[in-house]
């Protein structure tokens, strides 16, 4: 059996798909002119570059595997959720480092998987739940009001009150994975 919705639908969805592609046209020429190569963009490159290079000094070697796991979790939610808050205009992001992508790139792909797997690595014996609790109250309490106040981002529709559930719930997702006896070595 084919989907085949009726041309009505299609006609409806197309005619938004236009929308779409007019207001990414639109948001192309504002980041080429306004901010490629500001500041803000430079800024932008180096919170997605320098977190990586410390992360490759500074990881336990032998758990490389099982960290990368774990950090690649909190860079697939975090997009995710990302781009469910940007669509859903819960928040705003002004300074973007690739045009046409919803979702804060230094954030998604460079501070949270690295800030997490530090946070896994270091005093591995502490419980779960109150390294999740340190790591979703310095993320929440700290670094979000710190990006809205350096204007990276507005929260017309969220409060970074309400991040600090979900960031447990990353942290200790991402904590289940890198101590998950499935992730044996291949044989």
């Amino acid at each position: 059996m084919v989907f085949n919705p009726p041309d009505k639908i299609k006609k409806l969805i197309d005619a938004k798909y236009i929308v779409l592609e007019h207001a990414h046209d639109d948001l192309r020429e504002i980041w080429i002119d306004h901010i490629l190569f500001s500041f803000g963009w430079w800024t932008s490159l180096l919170m997605t570059i320098i977190p990586w290079i410390v992360w490759f000094v500074f990881r336990k070697k032998e758990s490389i595997t099982r960290l990368l796991l774990g950090g690649l979790w909190a860079m697939f939610i975090s997009t995710w959720l990302d781009y469910v808050g940007v669509t859903m205009g819960l928040w705003r992001y002004y300074n973007k480092l690739v045009p046409l992508m919803p979702d804060f790139i230094p954030w998604d792909f460079g501070l949270m998987p690295i800030t997490v797997m530090f946070f896994l690595q270091i005093k591995p014996k502490v419980h779960a739940l109150i390294k999740a609790s340190i790591y979703a109250g310095m993320t929440a309490f700290l670094a979000e009001p710190l990006f809205i106040k350096l204007g990276y981002t507005k929260y017309p529709g969220w409060s970074p009150v309400l991040s600090f559930p979900i960031f447990i719930i990353i942290y200790l997702v991402a904590h289940f994975l890198v101590h998950s006896k499935a992730t044996k070595p291949l044989r």
